[in-house]
């Protein structure tokens, strides 16, 4: 049986506006096995932008 952290690891959310800003977040692999991209609110520029899974 797999262990919760190998079916849910912690990925890191980047933001596509180029502030370097992050969310942290678990993803579960069975489901989404690609890059998660999420549209979140970016606080340095002030508006929501697309959000893109880093390794």
């Amino acid at each position: 049986m797999a262990r919760h952290t190998d079916l849910r690891p912690i990925v890191k959310l980047r933001s596509t506006g180029g502030t370097g800003y992050t969310y942290v977040t678990r993803k579960n692999r069975r489901t989404n096995p690609d890059r998660l991209v999420l549209r979140k609110y970016d606080p340095v520029l002030r508006r929501h932008v697309d959000f893109r899974e880093e390794r």
